[in-house]
């Protein structure tokens, strides 16, 4: 695949060395912070430094109020209250998180995750009824609700002493629910700050209150660890609020790890203590996800809420050999829907993908959607038959609302909701090439062609000489990396490679390279193809992540993970 190389972002000549100085900071990674739109001492002292004290007051949420009333009249009064929430990672931390955090207070709290295979997405009548059958007088629902009109205006009908309180982050819909109250931050009207809270977000924001209001604020800080890997795995972005809570939710999971997720730790191999966000979205986040895609999405809730760490062990062995099972329908449904997407590419008008087939699993639509959009760098709509109708997910470009661009078909829905770049959606059958026509119409208009062309967004030039101790040391501080806080990366030209180069795997290689006499470590993931830009003494130009390497005995080894490579141009 070819790039498009641009900066991310023009700025004043000169403001980067004002930067660098007060930070006391090297001048490339000034510009990273300025091309990001941090450019004073105050924006980077509080990047740099995530503290609790810059969360925004949780009773700023519209409807706050009413609902952390309720809810300690709940705890107090030992009413039950019935947790409904999704079966992703998102949905499945979140109802841990509010089933623990009422019971720790001493009220009563019972969990329900619906079926992907029997009830799909969403709140459902079935689980209204089965609330007031348990004895409930709150349903409190978690990552879902929003546009749930139907199984809500159900429960007020039939159930109008049982209070629901939504508790969610996706996009309402035209129609607002008519429930107890209402917390989302997209919900209209609202004055909170930040929108950008995952689901288990905005949960951790009511319990907040509610520590607040008791005079125990620790008491809700104890779950930021659940709130960090919810909102890593559910890609919200990494900035403002998001970014405070994830940094002291991964610093929790490397210094106090609870049971359930040390289980999660030994089945895919990393260790306390060094934790990333790479690290929760590669190998925690997977499994957790997997409960849900090929079966009961309870367990995740039970293995998160586990006091056991033997018990937990038992159920995350039980979701790693879930996600190999999980692996293989990945491969199969993107094999299968890679032809039909060649297909739809041959006419030259397709600018965003919408497939169906009869037989896929439910379970692997959104990620083989996922899969679809990096192979193509397009925006893909994948379904499959359920229930006699079309169900399935789509995802999409960071230029591009996939949301946005469903809504003008919401006459074809029969249900859809979700986010900027992700959304699920229900449909009738035959409506699937009507809604195929229309989306690419509106495309048309909002995607250009430019749009659907890869690119990679340069932070800042550098000069290799510039890398040092220091430089490392500062650059560790720009994570926790994940959406809208990328690991940085750089442009440098004229480099060479010296002592050969080894190729490996399918497309990769390993090299040296130098500019200037200083010489580091690279490596090329599925760059050998361009493997003759760097041979026989050819300069060329890169664009790359840096990263230091462990090593079994003395310091960490720096290493440029290269990107992309083209030609230096003859002068």
């Amino acid at each position: 695949m070819n790039y498009n190389w641009n900066f991310r972002k023009e700025y004043e000549k000169g403001t980067e060395i004002e930067l660098a100085e007060s930070l006391n900071i090297p001048k490339s990674l000034a510009r990273v912070l300025i091309s990001r739109g941090i450019d004073t001492l105050e924006m980077a002292d509080k990047y740099f430094h995530p503290s609790l004290d810059d969360l925004y007051d949780p009773f700023l949420m519209k409807g706050m109020e009413r609902v952390v009333v309720r809810l300690i009249k709940a705890i107090e009064n030992k009413e039950k209250v019935w947790v409904h929430g999704d079966y992703d990672v998102d949905g499945t931390a979140s109802t841990a998180m509010a089933c623990k955090f009422i019971t720790d207070l001493g009220g009563r709290a019972q969990y329900y995750i619906p079926d992907r295979f029997t009830e799909g997405y969403g709140l459902s009548i079935n689980s209204i009824d089965k609330a007031v059958k348990a004895g409930c007088q709150i349903v409190l629902t978690v990552d879902v609700g929003i546009t749930s009109l139907v199984a809500l205006n159900h429960a007020k009908e039939a159930y109008p002493d049982v209070d629901v309180i939504i508790c969610d982050h996706h996009e309402p819909g035209d129609i607002l629910p008519d429930v107890f109250e209402i917390i989302d931050p997209l919900k209209p009207n609202s004055n909170y700050p930040f929108t950008g809270l995952a689901a288990c977000g905005v949960a951790f924001k009511i319990c907040h209150a509610i520590s607040i209001r008791l005079g125990r604020e620790e008491e809700a800080l104890k779950y930021l660890d659940f709130v960090a890997l919810a909102s890593v795995a559910d890609s919200v972005p990494l900035v403002d609020e998001n970014r405070i809570l994830v940094s002291k939710g991964l610093e929790m999971m490397n210094t106090e790890l609870r049971p359930g997720l040390k289980g999660l730790l030994y089945c895919t191999g990393f260790r306390q203590g060094v934790m990333t966000t790479t690290n929760i979205v590669f190998g925690v986040a997977p499994l957790i996800n997997a409960a849900g895609r090929l079966g009961d999405a309870g367990r995740s809730v039970e293995l998160m809420m586990q006091n056991n760490e033997i018990a937990a062990f038992r159920i995350a062995q039980e979701l790693e050999e879930e996600n190999r099972r999980r692996r293989i329908f990945d491969t199969q449904t993107l094999e299968a829907a890679i032809p039909i997407a060649e297909k739809q590419l041959e006419d030259e008008t397709t600018r965003v993908l919408v497939i169906h087939h009869d037989d896929w699993h439910a379970g692997v639509i959104g990620v083989v959607a996922s899969r679809l959009v990096e192979r193509y760098n397009m925006p893909a709509i994948l379904m499959t038959t359920f229930a006699g109708h079309a169900k399935g997910s789509a995802r999409s470009i960071s230029s591009f609302d996939i949301h946005s661009a469903i809504k003008t078909c919401s006459d074809l829905m029969l249900e859809f909701g979700g986010h900027t770049f992700a959304a699920g959606l229900s449909m009738e059958i035959k409506d699937v090439p009507e809604l195929r026509r229309r989306i690419n119409e509106y495309a048309k208009v909002h995607l250009t062609r430019e749009m659907l062309e890869p690119e990679i967004l340069i932070d800042a030039d550098l000069k290799l000489d510039e890398l040092s101790p220091k430089f490392f040391k500062t650059l560790a501080k720009f994570a926790p990396y994940g959406f809208s806080n990328r690991k940085p990366v750089f442009y440098t030209d004229k480099v060479e490679t010296v002592n050969g180069i080894k190729v490996y795997g399918e497309n990769n290689f390993k090299c040296r390279v130098k500019q200037n006499n200083f010489v580091i470590d690279a490596v090329g993931q599925n760059l050998a193809h361009k493997l003759h830009y760097c041979t026989k003494g050819n300069k060329f130009k890169i664009v790359y992540n840096l990263e230091e390497l462990n090593t079994s005995h003395g310091p960490r080894l720096p290493q440029i993970n290269m990107l992309d490579i083209m030609p230096v141009e003859e002068e």
